[in-house]
């Protein structure tokens, strides 16, 4: 039996920080001086990829302006295990990706990079998922049983102790883009990879928004005696961080009896479009761009956005962890994504997780996941872009 979860408590941010380095002072975002379009002398976007980096593009870290973290770890995955070889999936296929998009431009001329994927965060993963699968297996830790409550304890302790070291990492390379002025990004790894993001953003963005798009909630607590499970992402953001005054869902089929609760207690600080509900309203008539209208009103100004690739239909990412019937299709995304970016609303960041090799050898899953990545790049850029030709324009 799945270990018990504890009763639903009120959803109301927690007095108490997590442990550095995730969560320090509050820091005003870094500002950048408007720089011209990045385009290297003698590269032709139209031209087969030849550099090593996201999207073939040869730009390092520190001259780009949207910065990718890779997150190769998926410890507490609970059914189908591998979304830690996403990154490296992703930016291989991301090298096919045509670079003039329909609705955003030119999206590589702002500089797009991608860190190192860190080879010990890989290993940290491989040596945590062994240490969490016996508990994996019987469906979560078991405290009645006293010989095995032991050892499970001790599992949980461990892969615990792996998730928080995994924020810290994040946490401070996000750090280091935010003040030198560039848009930090994630890129998973199982769903709890971008905490460290998220909270490196609620300190200096009081008041901010998530959107997320998800077949799941993702707000169970500590999912099957983890605490930093994929499944609690969400639990632990709208508990642990108060600077994230709102919780947009977008695309849920999937969730639990308290999963419901907590969303009916957060007081309207989570707002769930329940895929099915979605769907309900189309049949009667409405079309998507008004269930989109409906979604934007409901995020304050400044917004994070948060991509579980499972909350496309499934014929999009048919090898993610945990693929669910329904779902959005690309276009209705893309849609969703470019209403956003007219509407003013600043996006500070994002991140991408649940992308999966497929066990068959085809780039499918990397291919669909290295196109959403490129659309969130241009929802992030087009406001962004505007912003920096108005200050460049008071500054002549």
């Amino acid at each position: 039996m799945p270990y018990p979860a504890p009763a639903m408590p009120t959803v109301k941010p927690t007095k108490q920080p997590v442990k550095k380095p995730v969560a320090r002072s509050a820091k005003k975002p870094a500002t950048q001086p408007a720089k011209p379009p990045f385009v290297p002398a003698g590269f032709d976007p139209d031209a087969a990829a030849t550099g090593d980096g996201l999207f073939g593009l040869a730009i390092g870290p520190k001259d780009a302006r949207i910065v990718v973290i890779p997150v190769p770890f998926d410890a507490t995955t609970s059914y189908g295990a591998g979304t830690a070889a996403g990154p490296a999936h992703v930016m291989e296929a991301s090298k096919q990706v045509d670079l003039q998009d329909i609705q955003f431009g030119a999206v590589w001329q702002a500089g797009i990079a991608m860190l190192p994927i860190p080879k010990d965060i890989a290993a940290l993963s491989k040596k945590a998922r062994r240490v969490a699968e016996p508990i994996i297996k019987v469906g979560g830790a078991v405290p009645s049983n006293k010989a095995k409550a032991k050892a499970h304890a001790k599992a949980l302790a461990t892969v615990n102790a792996a998730s928080e070291r995994v924020h810290g990492y994040v946490a401070r390379e996000a750090e280091r883009i935010l003040d030198r002025g560039a848009i930090p990004a994630v890129l998973g790894g199982d769903h709890s990879s971008p905490f460290g993001l998220i909270a490196e953003l609620s300190l200096r963005h009081p008041g901010m928004g998530i959107l997320q798009i998800d077949a799941h909630a993702d707000l169970r607590d500590s999912f099957e005696g983890f605490t930093w499970s994929h499944a609690s992402i969400f639990h632990n953001v709208m508990t642990r961080l108060p600077g994230v005054k709102k919780l947009v869902q977008v695309g849920i089929r999937d969730f639990g009896q308290r999963e419901a609760e907590f969303i009916e207690n957060s007081k309207g600080r989570v707002t769930t479009f329940f895929d099915q509900r979605i769907r309900d309203r189309q049949f009667n008539g409405a079309t998507w761009s008004a269930v989109c209208k409906d979604i934007i009103a409901a995020l304050p100004h400044e917004v994070y956005i948060s991509f579980d690739i499972d909350g496309l239909t499934s014929e999009h990412c048919p090898q993610t962890g945990t693929p669910v019937p329904g779902g959005l299709t690309f276009p209705e995304v893309c849609h969703l994504l470019e209403m956003l970016a007219k509407t003013g609303r600043r996006v500070i960041g994002f991140d991408l997780c649940e992308v999966t090799p497929s066990t068959f050898g085809d780039e499918w899953n990397g291919s669909v996941g290295a196109r959403v990545l490129y659309k969130l790049m241009g929802c992030t850029l087009l406001n962004d872009f505007r912003r920096e030709v108005k200050k460049a324009r008071a500054a002549r």
